[in-house]
C-alpha cells in the first residue's frame, strides 16, 4: 500500500466517509499566507524543487541544522540540485516530525510521486520533478488551481502599492487574491528603524508624519487604499498584545520623543503601543474587516545568526508571555464602544489553548456568528498533535461548530495539502468519537460540521 493513500491518517470507516463525502473537495479558502503576489501575476515558473520547496523554508533549513547539514546547503552558496540532495538527505531522519509527513503528502498531490524521498531517490525525483516545474502547467497560478483554491490573502505591509494585487484583479485567473494588511512596523516603536519606517509610510502618503495624530491620518488613509483594493482582513505578529491606560497627551509626547530620536521607557512604549492597536481596532469596525492577532513567538533568539541571516531564516520558537490579563483589557475597551470588529486570536504557545479559547467566549455577544474566533494552530502548532489540541480546546470551551478552520501561513505554493492534512485530522477526531459513542451515528449533521469548518464558515465570515 501506498504510504499516502486515500485513507491516510483516517481510522475508521466514519472518518473516511465524513473526509471523502464531505471535506476532499471542499474549495480551499486561504486567507492568510506569506505568497508572492509577484509571482502570482507573472505566474513564475519555478526552475526546480528547490527554488519552489526548500528556498525559504525554515521549517526545513531547522531540520537540516539539527542534522548537522553546514550552512553553504541551506542558505548559502550551494547549488540548487546540493541544497535539494541535503533536504533529501534529511527527510528519513524526520520521522515523526510534519516535515515527514508534508513532503510526501506534497509530492503525491503535485507530482503524483509516492516514492519515499531518500538520498537513493533524491536525484531521480529532482529531475523528474524539474522537467515538470519548467512546463507551464506548473506555474504558480496553476499551482494554485490544482488544489482548488478559491481565495486565498497574502500578507501587506501599509507602504505596498499592491500593484500585483491590481493586476492579478484584472486578469483571467480564476483564484480570488487578496491581501490582508500588516501594520506592525508602525507599532514597534522600540526598533531601532522605527523612524526609518515612519519615514518611508509618510513618502507612501505624501505628508509628513510628526505627530500621533499625523500617524493615525496615514494609517487611516492606507486602510482606505487597501480597503478600495479589495482587502477585507488585517493581521498582527506581535508578542502579546499590549495594554496600558493613556492619555492622548502623553501619546502625542512619547511618538514626539521617538521622531526627535530621545529614548522611550518600556512602559512609555506600552502606552503608544496600547493606542495605535485601539485606533486600528476602531479603523477596522468602522471598514467592517476581521482583524487577527498571532501572538506568542519569541523571535531571533540566536543574536549571531540572527546578524548574518536577518530575521525569518528559522532561529525562533514559543515564548511564555502573559497573555489573559492585557488581551482582556484590549478586547474590553472596544467592546465597551462596541467597537469591536470581527476578531481571529492565534496562540503559538500551546499552553494558552484554554485561556485563549475561554477568552473568546467573553467577547461573543451574539451579534455574528463567531464574531470571536480561536484561530487555528500555526507554526509550531500546524500539525497533526497541535491541531487536535486546538480543536478539542475550542470544542471544550467554545463551539467548533462556528470554527473558520484552515490556512497555511506559508510562503510556498506547494504548502495548500496542509488544508487537506486539517481535514483528515477533523475527521478523523470526529470519526473515532461516531465510532466510540461520543457522537451521534448521523452523517448528515456531522458531515454539514465538517463541511461548515474546511469551508462554508470561512466563505461567510470573511466576505470576500
Amino acid at each position: 500500500m501506498k504510504f499516502i493513500h486515500e485513507d491516510f491518517l483516517l481510522q475508521t470507516k466514519f472518518a473516511e466517509e465524513l473526509y471523502h463525502t464531505y471535506a476532499k473537495n471542499q474549495p480551499i479558502i486561504d486567507y492568510h499566507n506569506h505568497l508572492s503576489p509577484k509571482d502570482i501575476a507573472e505566474d513564475t515558473v519555478f526552475e526546480n524543487l528547490t527554488k519552489v520547496w526548500v528556498d525559504g523554508d525554515h521549517y526545513k533549513w531547522r531540520a537540516m541544522r539539527t542534522l548537522g547539514i553546514d550552512e553553504r546547503f541551506i542558505t548559502g552558496e550551494a547549488s540548487d540540485k546540493e541544497k535539494f540532495l541535503k533536504w533529501a538527505k534529511t527527510v528519513p531522519f524526520t520521522l515523526r516530525n510534519p516535515l515527514y509527513h508534508w513532503t510526501h503528502l506534497e509530492l503525491a498531490r503535485y507530482f503524483d510521486i509516492h516514492d519515499f524521498l531518500n538520498d537513493i531517490t533524491a536525484e531521480s525525483i529532482y529531475d523528474f520533478t524539474k522537467e515538470k516545474l519548467s512546463s507551464k502547467p506548473y506555474s504558480c497560478q496553476n499551482l494554485l488551481k490544482m488544489v482548488n483554491t478559491e481565495i486565498i490573502c497574502t500578507t501587506e505591509d501599509p507602504t505596498d502599492d499592491l500593484k500585483y494585487h491590481r493586476e492579478i484583479a484584472n486578469s483571467d485567473f480564476g483564484v480570488k487574491v487578496s491581501t490582508s494588511f500588516r501594520p506592525d512596523k508602525s507599532i514597534a516603536i522600540l526598533d531601532d528603524n522605527y523612524n526609518n519606517y515612519i519615514d518611508s509610510l509618510a513618502r507612501t502618503v505624501d505628508k509628513e508624519i510628526n505627530t500621533f495624530t499625523d500617524l493615525c491620518n496615514a494609517l487611516y488613509s492606507r486602510i482606505t487604499f487597501f480597503d478600495a483594493n479589495g482587502c477585507k482582513l488585517s493581521d498582527h505578529g506581535l508578542n502579546q498584545i499590549y495594554f496600558e491606560t493613556y492619555t492622548r497627551g502623553e501619546v502625542e509626547s512619547i511618538f514626539k520623543k521617538k521622531r526627535y530620536k530621545q529614548p522611550i521607557t518600556n512602559n512609555e512604549a506600552i502606552k503608544f503601543q496600547t493606542a495605535i492597536l485601539i485606533f486600528l481596532g476602531k479603523t477596522y469596525h468602522e471598514f467592517g474587516w476581521v482583524q487577527q492577532f498571532h501572538l506568542g513567538a519569541l523571535r531571533n533568539n540566536n543574536q549571531r545568526m540572527h546578524k548574518i541571516l536577518g530575521p525569518d531564516t528559522g532561529w525562533d520558537s514559543i515564548g511564555d508571555y502573559p497573555q489573559a490579563q492585557s488581551l482582556s483589557k484590549f478586547l474590553n475597551a472596544l467592546d465597551a464602544n462596541n467597537k469591536l470588529t470581527k476578531t481571529i486570536l492565534y496562540n503559538l504557545n500551546p499552553a494558552d489553548n484554554e485561556v485563549f479559547a475561554s477568552m473568546i467566549g467573553n467577547f461573543n455577544d451574539g451579534s455574528i456568528k463567531g464574531k470571536v474566533q480561536l484561530g487555528s494552530g500555526w507554526w509550531f502548532l500546524d500539525q497533526k498533535d497541535g491541531m487536535t489540541k486546538q480543536l478539542n480546546a475550542l470544542s471544550n470551551m467554545g463551539l467548533i461548530s462556528c470554527f473558520v478552520g484552515m490556512l497555511t501561513d506559508s510562503r510556498s505554493f506547494l504548502s495548500f495539502p496542509r488544508h487537506e492534512y486539517f481535514r483528515r485530522v477533523l475527521c478523523n477526531i470526529l470519526g473515532n468519537e461516531i465510532e466510540s459513542g461520543e457522537l451521534p451515528n448521523d452523517m448528515n449533521l456531522i458531515g454539514k460540521l465538517v463541511s461548515n469548518i474546511c469551508y462554508n464558515n470561512a466563505k461567510e465570515y470573511f466576505n470576500l
